[in-house]
């Protein structure tokens, strides 16, 4: 483990002082008894009122997820400047971008946020030290996976998903650049993650902040060629991510070795222990299986709508690509009681952990069910700012008139399950997924077989969406989280 941190020792008292604790004791008190040590005040995350933490810890939360998002419409608009075969082929690597990015930032993150925080809420700072250097392992090797994974076998994933021509051309040409740097993503995110589980939201959200603005500068001045740089089309675009997110993971990990967090990141005094190890990935392993339902889910919709033709899959990806900004919104609000939940819970606090969950619930549910009726009534708010082609923007609009009023109970899922990383209890959330898995698959089937109209596979997008925010919830109220202290 390693050494205690010096500003974790209270400071002697001056020669002849007597300390608070002891002060008018010492007369009788005998010769040779210790005295007893002080009461260790509670962390002031134990007892911040809930609702205005939660909106202090996720409004740089949201502002981060929203630039991120921001950064992801930026590309699109980029690629939709390219053509209809580059927003296809774009909607083919769009589901493996959020499965990387809901993998490092959701699931594991969260396993490594969850860690940290019931760290530091049982009173143990060197512990959560040592959860931090774990952190890094876990992420720089989840990154070199991810990175072989996609470069190895990417082509055949995307051409298995329908892609033909100079659809699967695109994006090719896209992924190759993107995972290269998966490194960098992972990275990134288990940083944040850690300064989260500590209860810092600014430097991560800052960093965030500043990385999506470099990804937009960098993409489409690669993408689009400006100035003396030449237009390398969709690798452009991806190259601004790579740079950008290789940069953030760089100033994170020498903020975090330079001791101005709370959680310092000593790499060569940590010996690597197991049981850290699998303290992180018994949440953030199971969680895991989460994104990975969800990207199957998305993957077998793509297919389906595949079937359509270019013009159908161009507009569901648009439509999808909404997703990319409605789920930010509910993983800054549900990692921002992350830390709430995590502290209360190391701390014995089982009741104050489930309100903290509920809090947050209900105020994803709100953002989300406003957003997912005004994008259902007036789709075009939307859709034209990626294209004019009319067939495309139908399809799009049809999809949010499915899709669009189940975004807040949709919301309602995903914010329970960020709760649920934080108490370390996963396994309800991830059944959920696996019932709307279920259903969009054997429903899913059923459609392709009676070769029913487009609006069918939108229709069970909606069933889906319902099924695992309610089967969430579900679990989240029925489920232990512990005893009482």
């Amino acid at each position: 483990m390693t050494t205690a941190r010096l500003e974790n020792t209270p400071p002697a008292p001056p020669f002849g002082a007597s300390t608070g604790t002891n002060a008018g004791t010492n007369a009788s008190t005998p010769a040779g008894t210790p005295a007893a040590a002080p009461a260790r005040a509670p962390d002031p995350l134990l007892t911040a009122p809930l609702l205005p933490t939660l909106l202090r810890f996720a409004l740089p939360n949201m502002g981060a997820m929203l630039a991120t998002a921001l950064a992801a419409i930026a590309e699109t608009t980029y690629v939709g400047s390219f053509g209809v075969a580059s927003l296809a082929g774009m909607a083919l690597v769009f589901p493996m971008i959020m499965f990387q990015m809901m993998l490092s930032g959701g699931a594991m993150g969260g396993g490594v946020s969850s860690a940290v925080s019931r760290a530091l809420g049982a009173g143990d700072a060197d512990r959560a030290d040592a959860l931090a250097v774990h952190a890094l392992w876990i992420g720089g090797a989840a990154g070199l996976l991810t990175m072989g994974l996609m470069l190895s076998f990417g082509p055949a994933l995307f051409a298995a998903l329908g892609g033909r021509g100079p659809a699967l051309s695109q994006a090719v040409a896209y992924a190759n650049v993107a995972f290269f740097g998966s490194v960098g993503v992972w990275l990134v995110n288990t940083f944040a993650s850690v300064l989260r589980g500590s209860g810092n939201m600014v430097v991560p959200s800052a960093t965030l902040l500043a990385v999506s603005l470099a990804q937009v500068l960098l993409g489409g001045a690669l993408g689009l060629g400006v100035g003396p740089l030449p237009s390398l089309g969709m690798a452009g675009v991806a190259a601004g991510q790579v740079i950008a997110y290789s940069a953030g993971a760089g100033f994170l990990f020498f903020y975090l070795r330079s001791g101005r967090a709370r959680v310092r990141l000593a790499v060569r005094a940590t010996r690597l222990q197991p049981e850290l190890l699998r303290d992180i990935l018994r949440v953030g392993a199971l969680a895991c299986l989460s994104p990975l339902q969800t990207v199957l889910t998305i993957l077998i919709l793509t297919r389906l709508v595949a079937q359509f033709g270019t013009t159908a899959l161009a507009g569901y990806g648009i439509g999808t690509r909404l997703e990319f900004l409605l789920v930010p919104i509910a993983f800054a609000i549900g990692v921002a009681s992350v830390p709430l939940v995590g502290m209360a819970i190391g701390a014995g606090k089982v009741a104050r952990a489930r309100r903290a969950a509920w809090a947050a619930a209900s105020l994803a549910t709100a953002v989300l069910s406003v957003l997912g009726f005004l994008l259902a009534w007036a789709p075009d708010l939307w859709t034209a700012r990626f294209t004019q082609d009319p067939a495309v923007r139908a399809s799009a609009a049809l999809y949010f008139r499915w899709a669009g009023p189940c975004y807040g109970v949709f919301g309602l899922g995903l914010s329970l399950y960020f709760s649920s990383l934080g108490a370390g209890k996963v396994v309800g959330p991830v059944l959920a997924g696996t019932l709307r898995l279920v259903l969009v698959g054997a429903g899913g089937a059923l459609l392709a077989a009676a070769q029913t109209p487009a609006w069918t596979i939108f229709a069970l997008v909606a069933v889906g969406m319902v099924a695992y925010g309610l089967g969430t919830a579900a679990a989240v109220r029925y489920s232990v989280w512990g005893v009482e202290r």
